[in-house]
């Protein structure tokens, strides 16, 4: 099928190349003209065979509000719209009401794989009208890790974010249990060779995860991450967890903690945040600080 994709950055342009390689045609388009293949919103629609499917992975917020208004005036009925951004689920049922008054329909969905996901696939958590999803179906099997598994359909529009957001909020206390293992086990004199220590882990432990062997191999870049500053930023969807267990009393203090301790990340040079930020740059590519 046919895909228009709107934003060509560190997710956008593997996922470009990855539904290529599933026999489709993508049609790019990206602020950098040095990696698009149209120059405008205006011409990416134009290349595109009705009824259209347009998936926006701009960032969240204003750049993803702006593409939407635009994609609104230009899109025809019958159309479909996916924001695969980081949105927070109560923009997706403005943004689904806005499409739909012009006969537009609305799929949200939950994109994590990172930097890995053109050669591993992507895990897809996705929200919306059945026949909605039913027209994006043949790319998200083209995204999705190989195997039965790493898609859902989530439920109604919002849902796809806010399972993606839920998903982020148990990273974040995963990442910070790793770190705080890591900075005791560099505390201790007994410990000789912590890097082998959480190499061991990769097998047999109850506590392996790839998340561990990304831990392991920002160690095998720099052992005791001397080279890192122990700052650790947050992407919004941690706060917006938190957020969503207050306003429905459900008890988080495992990711509650975690997100605070990112905070605390910025007044002093934390050695857990050392291994946060390493873990960071290893699954999504983000930037980090060096000393």
């Amino acid at each position: 099928m046919e895909l228009g994709l709107v934003g060509l950055g560190k997710m956008g342009g593997n996922m470009r190349e990855r539904i290529r390689r599933a026999g489709h045609t993508v049609i790019g388009y990206d602020r950098n003209a040095d990696v698009a293949d149209v120059h405008s919103l205006e011409e990416l629609v134009g290349k595109l065979s009705g009824p259209r499917v347009v998936w926006v992975m701009v960032p969240a917020g204003e750049p993803t509000q702006s593409t939407i208004d635009r994609l609104a005036e230009l899109l025809e009925p019958g159309d479909v719209v996916v924001d695969g951004g980081n949105s927070r689920w109560t923009d997706d049922e403005k943004h689904a009401e806005q499409l739909a008054a012009k006969g537009i329909g609305f799929v949200d969905c939950g994109v994590s794989g990172g930097v890995w996901g053109l050669e591993n696939g992507y895990a897809l958590m996705y929200g919306g009208d059945a026949e909605h999803v039913a027209r994006v179906q043949p790319i998200f099997d083209a995204l999705k890790p190989e195997g039965d598994f790493g898609s859902v359909h989530a439920g109604k529009v919002g849902a796809g974010h806010f399972a993606k957001m839920v998903h982020n909020g148990i990273e974040y206390a995963m990442m910070q249990a790793y770190a705080e293992g890591w900075e005791l086990l560099e505390k201790v004199d007994s410990v000789t060779d912590v890097r082998e220590v959480f190499r061991s882990w990769q097998e047999g432990t109850v506590i392996r995860s790839w998340l561990l062997d990304l831990a392991v191999n920002a160690l095998d870049e720099d052992e005791h991450l001397d080279g890192l500053r122990g700052y650790a930023q947050d992407s919004g969807e941690g706060r917006w967890t938190v957020e969503a267990a207050i306003d429905n009393a459900v008890p988080l203090p495992a990711i509650t903690a975690s997100l605070f301790a990112r905070f605390a990340s910025r007044q002093e040079d934390s050695p857990q945040m050392k291994m946060i930020a390493a873990l960071r740059n290893q699954f999504g590519g983000h930037a980090v600080e060096k000393k």
